[in-house]
């Protein structure tokens, strides 16, 4: 329901604000990776981002982008934070048309206010590890005043606990609130993370595979590999195979998939998606 009112506010308000003839449109976006308008970023960290959002969409051909602006008053003055960001992301058309997966992570200096909003393609459950990444990662950091830091963090941990899941057709991760060593910093915790999952990601589809059910016999567990044939080139797409079989009874199958072209993070343009409003927001 939240999202859905989110939704229609966004779509209507044009209709029941007159004084937004005085605001300026959104921004016509310069990469497809970090728009930092705000000047939040140094070139040194914009660049890892950059590189990890480009990595990101050729692997898995998910668009996720970086905003940050000073404050959305001077633009389309949407009723609410959450209405703005479902604006701006339906305006830029963020993400796949057909699999709307897009994510933005927006950031208004000024205002102090922060929103991950998501595509339509990702359901309620992704919310709950969204909130957690901009409770206990970008917020604490911006209250300090480590801006940089909260946004290369907090993109970190949404490309590992939402993209990457939602990409393999995993759940969200359950958030857990347990006590840990002070000297273990979130960063720390997410820096480690974000290299570990990507080591062991192929190993976990193939783990997914135990419980499976195998389609011609019935018998659960099957074997699976993943193969990437030819990389994906800023020119031209990759593709690859998945294979699955089942010990039990010899039923195999093959799955071609495409790895869509590397996109320049000084152009370009999104794919067409949308979001219905779901997501999380935060102010410090």
């Amino acid at each position: 329901m939240r999202r859905l009112l989110i939704s229609i506010l966004a779509a209507l308000w044009p209709l029941l604000g007159p004084s937004l003839s005085l605001a300026e449109p959104f921004p016509a976006y310069q990469s497809l990776a970090i728009n930092d308008f705000a000047d939040l970023l140094s070139a040194e960290t914009e660049t890892r981002i950059a590189t990890e959002l480009d990595d990101l969409r050729a692997r898995t051909g998910i668009e996720m982008t970086v905003v940050t602006l000073a404050s959305r008053s001077t633009f389309d003055a949407a009723p609410s934070l959450e209405a703005f960001a479902t604006r701006l992301f339906n305006g830029w058309g963020i993400g796949n048309a057909t699999r709307n997966d897009g994510i933005l992570i927006l950031v208004l200096a000024e205002d102090r206010e922060m929103r991950i909003e998501l595509g339509a393609g990702y359901n309620s459950e992704y919310d709950i590890p969204a909130q957690d990444i901009v409770n206990r990662i970008m917020l604490p950091a911006f209250r300090e005043g480590r801006m940089a830091e909260g946004i290369e963090a907090g993109a970190q941990a949404t490309i590992r606990d939402i993209a990457e899941r939602h990409a393999e057709g995993m759940p969200p991760a359950e958030v857990r609130h347990e006590g840990k060593p002070w000297w273990i910093t979130p960063f720390v915790v997410v820096a480690f993370a974000a290299i570990a999952w990507r080591a062991l990601k192929d190993q976990v589809w193939r783990m997914m595979g135990r419980g499976a059910t195998c389609p011609s016999c019935g018998h659960r567990g099957l074997n699976r590999t993943r193969q990437v044939d030819q990389a994906a080139t800023r020119s031209e797409e990759g593709f690859g195979r998945r294979f699955e079989s089942c010990p039990s009874c010899g039923w195999n199958r093959e799955e071609r998939f495409t790895l869509p072209r590397r996109s320049s993070s000084s152009g370009g343009s999104f794919g067409g998606g949308r979001s219905s409003g779901g997501g999380a927001s935060g102010r410090w």
